[in-house]
C-alpha cells in the first residue's frame, strides 16, 4: 500500500466516490494516459459483460467488468466512471485478437473494496482465498444418473482436490458439490447473482477472506454430507509471483539450480513463455498441484565454467 509522508500532498485534492457494480449497457468513461500522446485521454463505452474472468497479472480469476471503451497500454490503473461521476472500476487489461475489437476489462469496486478491507483487517494483503478444487459441469443427464444424483439435485463434480488445501481433509474426487454457504449451485456451476443474472460460484468464494470458513454441501455415494471448510490462498507449484524477493537458486560444483516461477519463465523464454517454454514445464505450470507446502519445482539453470 503506497503512502505519503507529507500531508500537504492531499491539500486541494478531492477524492472520487466509489459507485456500485454497474449493469449491462450502463455507460462508462475511462480516463488515463495511454500511448498515442502526452495529455489525458478519455474514452467512452458501455458495459458489455459481467462475469468471473481471468486476471492476467494476478494469475487468478475474480469478478470482472467487460466494456467496449478503448483500453490501451498506459490505461492500466486509470479509473472508469459512470454517468454520475462515480468510480466503478479500474482499467487493467484488454483482449488483443484479430477477431476481437474494443474488448477491455476493469476491476470492479467489489474487488477493490475487498482488497482495501483485507488490508485494514490484517495490516497486509493476504489475497483472495480459494476452495482448492477442480470441477466439471454436470449438464449431461447420463452423467448425473451414473453418479447417483436425483432429478431434483443439482451441482458440479469435483475432479481433483489440491493436496495443500484445507478442503483436502473433507472433500474428494467424484464428490458432487451441491451448495456453498447455503446457496445452491446449478449443473453449469453458476449461482444466482442479481435479478435475472447468474455467475460462476467461484464468485462466492472470492467474497470471503483468507482464514474464514464456508459451509459446503456435497453428495457422496448417494448421501448428502455437510462440512465447514477453511479457505486459504492458492499454493501453486509454479508461483505466479515472488513478491519482490530475489530469485531462489543453489550452486553445487558449478551447477546452478533454480526454482521455477512465472518470473523465471518470463526471463528465460520471453513474454511468450506460455508458448515458447518446454512443454513439460508448461504442463507443470498449468496442471500440476503442490503435494506439500514447501514443494518446489527445480531445474538446472546453467553450468558455470571454472578456469584451470
Amino acid at each position: 500500500m503506497l503512502t505519503v509522508d507529507d500531508a500537504e500532498f492531499w491539500e486541494n485534492v478531492t477524492p472520487v466516490d466509489f459507485g456500485s457494480l454497474p449493469r449491462l449497457q450502463d455507460a462508462v468513461t475511462v480516463v488515463g494516459y495511454p500511448i498515442g500522446g502526452d495529455t489525458i485521454s478519455v474514452t467512452s463505452g458501455v458495459v458489455s459483460r459481467i462475469e468471473v474472468t481471468s486476471y492476467v497479472h494476478g494469475a487468478t480469476e475474480l469478478l470482472g467488468v467487460q466494456i467496449d471503451a478503448a483500453i490501451n497500454s498506459g490505461n492500466s490503473g486509470g479509473p472508469a466512471f459512470n454517468d454520475r461521476g462515480e468510480c466503478v472500476g479500474i482499467a487493467f487489461q484488454s483482449l488483443k485478437h484479430e477477431d476481437a475489437e474494443n474488448i477491455g476489462y476493469v476491476i470492479p469496486t467489489p474487488v477493490i473494496t475487498h482488497f482495501i478491507t483485507d488490508y485494514v483487517r490484517s495490516g497486509d494483503y493476504t489475497g483472495f482465498p480459494i476452495l482448492g478444487i477442480e470441477w466439471q459441469k454436470m449438464e449431461n443427464p447420463d452423467l448425473r444418473k451414473a453418479l447417483g444424483m436425483k432429478s431434483s439435485q443439482k451441482g458440479v463434480r469435483i475432479r481433483r482436490v489440491e493436496p495443500t488445501a484445507p478442503a483436502s481433509k473433507n472433500l474428494q474426487a467424484s464428490d458432487i458439490l451441491l451448495s456453498f454457504d447455503d446457496i445452491d449451485i446449478a449443473n453449469d456451476g453458476t449461482v444466482p447473482f442479481r435479478h435475472g443474472e447468474r455467475i460462476g460460484f467461484s464468485y462466492l468464494v472470492s467474497q470471503k477472506y483468507t482464514g474464514e470458513s464456508a459451509k459446503v454441501q456435497i453428495l457422496r455415494d448417494g448421501k448428502v454430507k455437510e462440512f465447514d471448510i477453511d479457505l486459504a490462498n492458492h499454493k501453486r507449484l509454479v508461483p505466479a509471483h515472488i513478491k519482490g524477493k530475489p530469485p531462489s537458486y543453489y550452486i553445487l560444483a558449478g551447477i546452478v539450480f533454480a526454482a521455477i516461477s512465472v518470473p523465471y519463465l518470463r526471463s528465460e523464454y520471453g513474454k511468450d513463455y506460455d508458448y515458447d517454454a518446454p512443454v513439460k514445464l508448461l504442463d507443470k505450470l498449468l496442471h500440476s498441484m503442490s503435494q506439500s507446502d514447501d514443494e518446489q519445482l527445480v531445474v538446472v539453470s546453467q553450468v558455470q565454467r571454472f578456469c584451470c
